[in-house]
């Protein structure tokens, strides 16, 4: 009853905290912070359910339905489920006596659960995911989640040492004093390599852990672990090869693990295991005598008597809450009260952000020669860009916008000063305007290495595309994309997201630019429609194409398109014009269904690239350029899929736009005037300064 107090006292007080934060920053920041209070929960209050981390099917082999090594697997796995509760939470087994139809299967359970809920949750757990949802079909599988390992093969593997596949996963925070860091983990995780593979300590779970302290308010936590039907020299020679992948995925992050089929290796600066011992002693241990037999109550039989510390606990938990729930209330009422006087100053700042960021046109045009052609480096559908150098010496990017817009002065002002505000370093940033007269001219900071059209679709540049900066690429593009739609101010769609829009800076990192065509909206709202179609022909989607709806998800479409470009280094656009009967879309889906993704690969890469970033990059654009939208991922989900190699795909449906013929695919384009495009690439542009 007293621990579940506590626990009501913690809800009230996060849910405080959460309202309070929301009111001043984003939700999700929000609950950021205060994820971070409920670590201080004990663990004994509510038991996790296991945490799935990563899958690996080697596709090498399958298995037909109701086949005789289905039913050899269904009874090995069956078999490792009801030996979950083995003391040492390791156990192998096989199924099946002829070949090659045998099962051979085993699981691992993390040291420190062995033997308990945990481990026996975890094995039943992975038993079901992975022939139902992760490895359906495959003879060869592997499933890693916090608490357990389980692999199966047809092939035995027990007491074999096994380095491959390796699989490791890294914390997204950097660690400080780096170097210092680095240092101590050396030192920590070799102590730990030699007592998890020791053999004489009687460690015969092959499982250790380590705690050092890094300062005075954060430690390192480690924790190594090996099957224990392999040898101590080759658990020590399995750790020591993990290790290896640290400064490959782990590199000053604040965590980070390295999973091989017959070790595994973590550290931390948060506890993530149960504080035991690593190992029995090596010497018996001289047990104290057992303390005196509490005395008796003298409660009269039949009623039972609560004791005053009981009392005491029960009384304090509830005026706890109490006077949370009153703090709560006060603490939100002084942040609403302060969030919207910040409002209020802001809107009276509006004036002075105008004034700051309003250039005059003679800086302008002496900045550009006058607009002279020597300084020409761009056209648009927007209108025409221009190099300029400020009386400063600083490098500008100078857009002369159409004159045919039809926006007022005021309107183009607010608009400058919410796209200013955008702050992020994968978009090209915009330093101010100038309105005069007919004339809206947007000044962005100049990115010296042009557009990403100008190398990726040159047969001559795309070399200096190698896999490692086009997969830097399409990683920054998300994360600019992520910005926009999620973590900015206002929601952001672009409208317009394709490879001319990509600027490269001196170190080829993107920066999404043009913002002439995007759509501005509050936090709730996603999505619009329009009677005006603006875009370039082969990046919209077909609801915005055909209905002229467009969302978040429209631009997900767009990013899809873009990822299968940079991949084949071909336009979309042209890809006719190439000897293919189909699009781009239709013949990466092709080579996708027929197991052959990677010849949509740029031959220019066949020296560089990374086939499991390839795939899995195919992978993502797939999923983002099927028709249905509601299936298409969100830019969060599509981040964090590139970021971490331990997250599952699901299988891409259809793509849009799946035709056989040139003629076909154009037969989508809707009959009505006012829904035009250019086929040759350009934008039909709807002129807004973002």
């Amino acid at each position: 009853m007293v621990s579940s107090l506590i626990t009501t006292s913690y809800f009230f007080l996060s849910l405080c905290l959460i309202m309070m934060f929301s009111y001043t920053y984003s939700f999700s920041n929000s609950f950021v912070i205060v994820s971070i209070l409920w670590l201080f929960i004990p663990n004994s209050i509510t038991e996790a359910a296991p945490s799935y981390r990563a899958h690996i099917c080697t596709n090498e082999t399958t298995y037909t339905p109701n086949s005789t090594f289905q039913s050899n697997l269904n009874l090995l796995l069956s078999s490792l489920s009801s030996n979950a509760n083995s003391i040492t939470g390791f156990y192998n087994t096989t199924a099946g006596l002829d070949a090659p139809d045998v099962a051979y299967g085993v699981f691992l359970c993390r040291g420190d659960i062995a033997g308990a809920n945990g481990c026996q949750d975890c094995v039943a757990d992975a038993v079901k995911e992975i022939v139902q949802q992760y490895c359906p079909n495959q003879k060869k599988a592997f499933i890693w989640y916090d608490e357990c390992m389980l692999r199966y093969a047809n092939q035995s593997f027990f007491s074999a040492m096994e380095e491959w596949p390796p699989m490791y996963l890294w914390n997204l925070y950097n660690i400080t004093e780096r170097d210092r860091f680095e240092q101590l983990l050396g030192e920590t995780v070799d102590d730990l390599v030699t007592r998890a593979s020791n053999d004489e300590s009687g460690n015969v779970t092959r499982f250790a852990t380590q705690k050092v302290n890094f300062s005075a308010f954060q430690k390192i936590y480690s924790l190594a672990q090996c099957t224990p039907d392999i040898s101590g020299s080759d658990c020590n020679r399995c750790l020591r090869q993990a290790i290896t992948y640290f400064p490959i995925c782990c590199d000053g992050k604040q965590g980070g693990r390295v999973l091989l089929p017959s070790c595994n290796i973590r550290f931390e600066v948060a506890p993530f295991y149960s504080s035991i011992p690593t190992a029995p002693p090596p010497t018996p241990i001289l047990l104290s005598p057992p303390p005196p037999a509490p005395t008796p109550s003298t409660s009269p039989k039949g009623k039972g008597k609560i004791s005053s510390q009981t009392i005491i606990a029960i009384v304090a938990s509830i005026v706890s809450v109490v006077l949370l729930s009153v703090g709560c209330c006060f603490l939100v009422r002084r942040a609403r009260e302060w969030y919207y006087n910040i409002e209020e100053e802001n809107v009276g700042n509006e004036i002075t952000t105008v004034n700051s960021l309003q250039f005059d046109l003679g800086t302008i045009e002496a900045a550009t020669n006058n607009f002279s052609i020597d300084n020409k480096i761009g056209q648009g559908g927007f209108g025409q860009v221009y190099k300029g150098t400020l009386p400063s010496g600083q490098e500008v990017a100078v857009k002369r916008l159409s004159k045919s817009s039809g926006q007022g002065a005021t309107e183009f002002k607010n608009e400058v000063i919410v796209v200013a505000k955008l702050q992020h370093r994968n978009l090209a940033r915009l330093m101010g305007f100038c309105l005069a007269g007919e004339e809206k001219i947007l000044i962005y900071e100049y990115v010296r290495n042009k557009s990403l059209d100008y190398f990726l679709f040159d047969p001559e540049k795309q070399g200096q595309l190698d896999w490692s900066r086009r997969y830097n690429i399409i990683g920054g593009i998300a994360r600019g994309m992520l910005y926009l739609h999620e973590d900015s101010r206002l929601r952001i769609i672009h409208r317009d997201l394709k490879a001319s829009n990509i600027l490269l800076d001196g170190d080829m990192n993107p920066k999404i630019s043009d913002f002439g065509m995007a759509k501005i909206f509050g936090v709730d709202q996603s999505q619009g429609n329009t009677s005006k179609i603006v875009g370039t022909f082969g990046y919209m989607s077909p609801e915005y194409a055909m209905h002229g709806q467009f969302s978040v998800k429209s631009d997900v479409f767009s990013f899809g398109v873009l990822v299968l470009e940079i991949i084949s280094g071909k336009k979309n656009s042209d890809f006719f014009q190439l000897g293919h009967e189909d699009g781009l879309l239709s013949y990466a889906w092709k080579q996708w269904r027929n197991g052959t993704p990677l010849e949509l690969m740029d031959s220019t890469l066949k020296s560089s690239y990374s086939r499991n970033e390839v795939v899995r990059c195919i992978h993502i654009g797939l999923l983002c350029v099927q028709e249905d939208m509601e299936v298409r991922p969100s830019m969060a989900s599509v981040s964090l899929m590139l970021s971490s190699l331990s997250v599952s795909l699901p299988l891409p449906r259809k793509p849009a736009f799946f035709a056989h013929s040139r003629t076909e695919y154009l037969s989508l384009q809707p009959t009505s005037k006012s829904r035009e495009w250019s086929v040759n690439e350009a934008s039909i542009t709807e002129l807004y300064p973002r």
